[in-house]
């Protein structure tokens, strides 16, 4: 069993993942070769968007729902469930991708619901269309 001082991490002591991972996700052997890993740090709320976007376009999900993470854990509390509600979306994706049935449908519950309640606060959408957003990840996830 690992302890905590076997993670991998930055020069402040902070756990960052140093393990490839493949296109969703998964742990690789370490020195094995992976997909570029995203950013940790948050990226302003439509660079947020836009990129997310294309990595999901690229077949890579779980890095879109680090890239969402990212802005819900530095963005405003007004804002969380929508940050939070599209990083679920891009989980329930992975999900289905990796054949988790059961978790891709309780992920875009989740997901779903918090968009639901974020768009009936009011609040910026920055763009998006969250009916378009949630129907668009229903059907990936039946399509899987």
């Amino acid at each position: 069993m690992t302890g905590a001082s076997d993670r991998d991490r930055d020069g402040a002591g902070r756990p960052r993942q140093e393990r490839p991972r493949d296109a969703l996700g998964r742990p690789l052997p370490y020195g094995a070769e992976g997909v570029e890993p995203v950013s940790e740090e948050p990226l302003p709320p439509h660079e947020s968007l836009t990129a997310a976007k294309a990595l999901v376009e690229e077949g890579r999900p779980f890095s879109a729902h680090e890239v969402l993470e990212a802005r819900w854990k530095a963005g405003p509390d007004g804002e969380r469930d929508l940050w939070q509600g599209l990083a679920q979306l891009c989980v329930a994706l992975t999900h289905a991708a990796r054949g988790n049935e059961v978790g891709a449908h309780r992920l875009l519950d989740r997901g779903v619901d918090r968009l639901q309640q974020y768009a009936a606060s009011g609040g910026p959408t920055y763009g998006l269309d969250l009916t378009a957003v949630v129907s668009c990840a229903r059907d990936r996830v039946a399509s899987q």
